[in-house]
């Protein structure tokens, strides 16, 4: 049954898990990204997530359940991410407008989380149409990505919030 998974599978997702996986792997090593692409990567995996929301349940009964599941559990993770301290290397550079961050498997880990989601919901739905229209099924999925979506957000306004200090205390001084 996984071989006829794999074969019905459409080579773009192959091709977009090579890409996550890339991206993520580059996360693993020190880095010094740009304001804007701290903003892109979570923007983008939040988007992946709505989209999967959306295209496995908004035209379901359960639709509501599933929005309202992610967005709660979107909202509960960042609140919690965004009070957690960086990393003590994390640095802000104003002028540059760039961070210095160490190494993380973090973004890797929820980029797959993210992917190997989708992945198994849409071979569920394919093989089980039935449970698109299932309340608690829809939303524990929808719950599921509202947590990634929320820690990927939650990291970014940490690293957002030390840049807008940093700005600060530039302009002060």
């Amino acid at each position: 049954m996984l071989i006829q998974i794999l074969t019905h599978t459409p080579a773009w997702v192959f091709a977009l898990f090579v890409l996550l996986a890339w991206i993520g792997g580059r996360q693993l090593q020190d880095g010094s990204p740009h304001l804007a692409r701290v903003a892109a990567m979570p923007v983008a995996m939040v988007a992946l997530a709505v989209y999967g929301v959306a295209g496995a349940f908004g035209r379901s009964d359960a639709g509501w359940l599933a929005l309202a599941g992610w967005g709660l559990a979107a909202a509960a993770a960042l609140a919690f991410v965004a009070r957690l301290p960086l990393h003590p290397a994390v640095r802000y550079e104003p002028a540059s407008r760039r961070f210095f961050q160490p190494g993380s498997w973090v973004p890797l880990a929820l980029m797959m989380g993210i992917f190997a989601t989708k992945y198994a919901v849409g071979v569920l739905l394919a093989m089980h149409p039935e449970l698109a229209h299932q309340g608690s099924f829809a939303t524990g999925i929808s719950t599921l990505y509202g947590l990634f979506s929320g820690i990927f957000a939650g990291r970014a306004l940490r690293l957002w919030q030390l840049a807008l200090r940093q700005h600060g205390a530039a302009v002060a001084a």
